[in-house]
């Protein structure tokens, strides 16, 4: 029987597939094929495939040795993977643990699953787990042939950002001065150490700074990466004027630093500002915000407006790619 396939060249298949991973409409009960050229992966809602992606019919094996969650339980579940951890989302705990448990017997190499138990909170950005089976909470994370080694418990990941930041650092030029002001373990500025950028990361989580440097290790760019633990309120001056791309995804709060970012920010800069906004009105308050911030001493032009996935009823987590000229 013919199946829903979202049509890519060859070489757009891992980008495409990891963006299909975070919408979570990979049809894991099929084969993805490649043939002429072209990859062929199999979706369980087309209506959900963003508009820029090719959607057609045809017939694809299934995956008769393969056992998945979906498959063992009575209802759809969602879940991310981190590595051989997987995460849930559940606020019934016996539908946690009956997830977890099919997870566990499933064809997924899972060391771990874990149940979202709070919301991000404090100035480290880490939340409380459930653990549902295993008991490590420390992975090695894959994303477009890099690798981050990380502790959920103690530092903030998150997988379903891989096709944003896989935006981003295909944007940075060799020779570059990138500053990533919220770095975490270092999942922007790694990669674009590895485009050849100068980069400098920090945070205010120093084991994610320790991991931040681990990573750099562990992919060969330590030489290029600088991490440093502390507020970047404070480390900023010593970087007057340096960068050439700024960083600032720390969604709800970015604008308190744009201060800091001009500090930051070399004659010409583009800054990539997270947020987190409301439906009628996704991207006019970090637009006046960098604007009011950068009034009288740069120019603004808001070169990308994007939406980067949906955060709450009503709300979207999105992004201003903005290029600043000085006077």
């Amino acid at each position: 029987m013919a199946v829903p396939c979202v049509q890519v060249p060859s070489q757009e298949g891992e980008r495409t597939r990891q963006s299909l991973a975070e919408r979570d409409v990979i049809d894991e009960s099929h084969e993805i094929v490649h043939e002429g050229g072209r990859l062929y992966i199999p979706v369980t809602d087309e209506t959900a495939v963003s508009a820029e992606y090719d959607v057609v019919y045809r017939e694809v094996p299934r995956r008769e040795t393969q056992t998945m969650p979906a498959d063992l339980v009575d209802f759809s579940p969602s879940y991310a993977r981190l590595g051989d951890i997987v995460i849930v989302d559940e606020d019934d705990p016996d539908r946690a643990s009956e997830l977890a448990g099919a997870i566990v017997e499933s064809a997924i190499p899972t060391k771990t699953v874990l149940n979202r138990a709070s919301k991000i909170r404090g100035e480290t950005r880490v939340r409380d787990w459930a653990v549902l089976a295993g008991e490590e909470t420390e992975t090695v994370h894959r994303e477009y042939g890099w690798e981050f080694a990380l502790d959920l418990e103690r530092v903030y990941f998150s997988p379903r950002l891989a096709t944003e930041r896989h935006r981003v650092i295909e944007q940075v030029q060799r020779g570059e001065h990138v500053f990533d002001m919220f770095a975490g373990v270092g999942p922007f500025a790694v990669p674009m150490a590895g485009r050849g950028a100068a980069v400098v990361g920090t945070d205010i989580n120093e084991t994610a700074i320790e991991y931040m440097c681990e990573n750099a290790r562990r992919n060969g760019v330590a030489d290029d990466v600088t991490a440093i633990h502390g507020n970047v309120r404070e480390i900023a001056p010593d970087y007057t004027g340096w960068a050439d791309r700024i960083v600032m995804n720390l969604p709800h709060s970015a604008d308190d630093f744009l201060s800091s970012a001009l500090t930051i920010a070399g004659k010409t800069c583009t800054i990539h500002y997270y947020d987190i906004t409301h439906e009628s009105d996704r991207y006019g308050p970090g637009e006046r915000a960098i604007r009011e911030a950068a009034d009288g001493v740069y120019d603004v032009s808001v070169e990308t407006r994007r939406t980067v996935r949906s955060y709450a009823p009503r709300e979207y987590n999105v992004v201003l790619d903005v290029r600043l000229s000085h006077r």
